[in-house]
């Protein structure tokens, strides 16, 4: 349970403060008038998007966010405390959608991004507020405006600018491990990468977050194997990268299944642009991955690159493709700063 994508909340604003009915009660003053206060403003629910959550984990244990109810108003003009908001962090890439789980309501994109998604309830004024010529004694007040009370889902989608595709065992790990300080689990059996991976890619001075899903298998629109679950993931993705198995018999029919299962998903993700790579190259002869990337190239119609994750060899050729397809303002780019003979060095600060 490390890794949780969808969360159902039950959010509420805080109801207004009631207003005050009450009268000055001053010895010698004769006609005191009303001095009723007005009630307390009820809490909102905001929306946050924070850096350093990957994961809507938080959500599994608590999932109910009350704002606190306004204070009702008190005698002597006195209003009352506006109640205290309450925040729901979640990590950039949350959507928020209604309780039939497909409008989408709101989507958090960027880290720092903060919605105001249930105000709270406004506060009832007092009976000070209905004094007149005619009514010097008024006994009525009004009452706070209830909050709003609704159940939401959250949905994540991570933000990345490269996502990995492919069968089971066709290498996304071990390319994700080989070009970048991510560390998932790799091992010699299918769906060993039961949940998405994050990791920084560096190539010639820029750089950029490449996911890795879980492998799709044929079915997987249909809700075989881990189905189409995590595909959600590399939908924001610039370009998508199709890793082929080498060592399969049928490269063609492989590939052809992940296209299937993309396309079945949505037409979004089916179009976005792809780079096919032959992957574990280092296993095959020459004559075999000639023959292979012939094939490819016929099936797709376009480039196929050849690639191994484990000896390294057309990795930086790949990486380039995929930095060409990024736009440059989702590329990180590494500055370097070069400092003078005179300029003294300073000191790390946190």
């Amino acid at each position: 349970m490390k890794f949780l994508d969808l969360a159902k909340v039950y959010i509420r604003s805080g109801s207004g403060g009631n207003g005050c009915v009450s009268f000055r009660r001053e010895k010698y003053i004769e006609y005191g008038g009303p001095n009723g206060g007005d009630g307390g403003k009820g809490g909102s629910v905001i929306i946050e998007a924070v850096d350093g959550l990957n994961t809507l984990i938080d959500f599994r244990y608590q999932q109910h966010f009350f704002a606190q109810n306004g204070q009702a108003g008190m005698g002597n003009n006195r209003t009352g405390k506006d109640g205290q908001d309450i925040i729901l962090r979640v990590p950039a890439g949350t959507e928020i959608l209604d309780e039939d789980q497909e409008t989408v309501l709101l989507d958090m994109t960027e880290v720092g991004q903060r919605v105001v998604f249930a105000k709270g309830g406004n506060g009832g004024w007092g009976n000070s507020h209905f004094k007149s010529s005619t009514n010097q004694a008024p006994r009525s007040a009004n009452p706070g405006l209830e909050g709003l009370e609704r159940t939401i889902w959250l949905r994540l989608k991570l933000i990345a600018d490269a996502g990995l595709l492919g069968l089971p065992n066709a290498g996304k790990s071990t390319f994700l491990a080989a070009t970048s300080n991510a560390r998932p689990k790799i091992a010699d059996y299918p769906f060993t990468t039961l949940h998405p991976n994050l990791g920084v890619v560096g190539i010639d001075g820029a750089e950029f977050v490449v996911a890795d899903i879980p492998g799709l298998i044929e079915g997987a629109s249909e809700g075989r194997g881990l189905g189409d679950l995590f595909l959600g993931h590399v939908e924001r993705c610039a370009v998508l990268l199709h890793l082929v198995d080498g060592t399969s018999e049928d490269v063609v029919g492989d590939y052809q299944t992940i296209i299937d299962e993309i396309s079945n998903y949505n037409d979004v993700l089916g179009g976005k642009p792809r780079i096919t790579v032959l992957n574990k190259v280092d296993s095959l002869l020459e004559e075999e991955i000639e023959e292979k990337i012939a094939a490819l190239q016929e099936a797709s119609g376009e480039r196929v690159y050849t690639m191994s994750g484990v000896s390294k060899a057309g990795v930086d050729t790949v990486l380039r493709a995929l930095k060409a397809e990024i736009s440059m303002d989702r590329l990180r780019v590494k500055k370097l700063e070069t400092k003078g003979d005179d300029e003294e060095e300073e000191s790390w600060k946190p």
